[in-house]
């Protein structure tokens, strides 16, 4: 009885001083859920995935510089993951569709995660993956730093969240998948390179190299460096390590422009840093397509529902891709297209498995 008594003496106190430890948050994987950012509370050491503490996830420079030092490589032993990574304002009102094609295959659960950036500031959230959305996300707006921000954002958490993401696929609220699930991750697990487009000597090129003033991308980021292309792409996971560990040259894209109309940082930064980089290391071309043959105020061409169908899909599926440094004669497809109208979603899930998804 005395040894009963001495045991309650000293475990007790000793468990209550264990009890509460200032608790961290964890991002872990949530059991029996497609794999997304879950934030819990945790009193304990272990956790699955790095932990990181409340001051990285609310601190941009602190969560990037956790992110910068994780492995170059997934694990050998695990299947690569894809992670399919959501930028957005408002809602996805497309998510019906994304919700089928993850759903297609019984293996997705380990083979993807999903984040999403919501603006926090908005009532109006995503109503599908909704708990999929990144706890530091913040406001982004058009002509300035911010949406590069988010993006690296979304780099950093994916990065954080599961040692097995591979592949990084940046994509709107208006994107929509133009293959199965299984030819989608076939398709980006097997590459070696990241798919993003750099295109040299675009019209207007220097009007945008000169936003943010005559000097102000000097000394490190040259008029020659100097790249465009589309803000979506598809990174491999040494590129966004890549993305999330830059200082000098996002210091350079990082400022205010003093020209909105040449101000578009998210589609000059990613570009740019992978050609000054590696550029060996990139497909010069975007897997999303887009129409830029009508522009509405800066916007490509918005996909009415009177024109979704299966000879769109079709179509977008056999453009070609236009190739930037470095193409050669590659003849990737297109994995993705944008811009689809909110409206046209019956029209797209009427065609969905078997045009789609098929």
């Amino acid at each position: 009885m005395l040894a009963l008594y001495f045991i309650l003496l000293v475990c007790v106190p000793l468990a209550i001083i264990m009890t509460f430890t200032a608790p961290r948050l964890a991002i872990t994987v949530a059991v029996n859920q497609p794999a997304y950012l879950v934030i819990q509370n945790s009193s304990t050491t272990y956790t699955p995935h790095r932990v990181v503490t409340s001051q990285q996830l609310n601190n941009d420079e602190l969560l990037l510089h956790q992110a910068s030092k994780v492995n170059r490589k997934p694990p050998p032993k695990l299947p690569k993951k894809l992670a399919f990574m959501f930028l957005t304002t408002t809602s996805l009102p497309l998510a019906p569709l994304w919700e089928l094609f993850f759903n297609q295959t019984s293996h997705h659960k380990s083979l993807c995660n999903v984040y999403v950036h919501a603006d926090p500031a908005q009532k109006q959230k995503p109503d599908f993956f909704r708990n999929r959305i990144i706890p530091s996300s913040k406001p982004a707006y058009r002509h300035t730093p911010t949406l590069v921000s988010s993006a690296r954002r979304l780099l950093a958490h994916a990065l954080l969240d599961d040692p097995s993401n591979y592949m990084f696929i940046l994509l709107s609220p208006s994107c929509i998948p133009l293959h199965s699930f299984n030819f989608t991750y076939n398709t980006l697990a097997s590459s070696t390179k990241s798919f993003i487009e750099i295109l040299n000597n675009e019209p207007g090129w220097h009007d945008r190299w000169a936003a943010r003033g005559p000097y102000a991308m000097l000394p490190e980021v040259q008029p020659e460096e100097f790249r465009i292309g589309s803000q979506f792409w598809t990174l491999t996971r040494s590129h966004a390590r890549m993305v999330v560990s830059d200082v000098e040259i996002w210091s350079k894209f990082n400022k205010p422009c003093v020209r909105k109309d040449t101000c578009y940082p998210e589609e000059h930064y990613f570009p740019t840093l992978l050609h000054m980089r590696d550029p060996q290391g990139c497909v010069s071309a975007t897997l999303t397509h887009v129409d830029w043959s009508v522009s509405d105020h800066g916007h490509p061409r918005t996909y009415k529902p009177s024109e979704v169908g299966a000879e769109l899909i079709q179509k977008l599926r056999s453009a070609r891709l236009r190739y930037g440094d470095g193409g050669g004669t590659r003849k990737d497809s297109f994995l993705f297209a944008r811009k689809f109208s909110p409206a046209g979603i019956s029209q797209l899930m009427n065609i969905a498995r078997d045009v789609i998804l098929n």
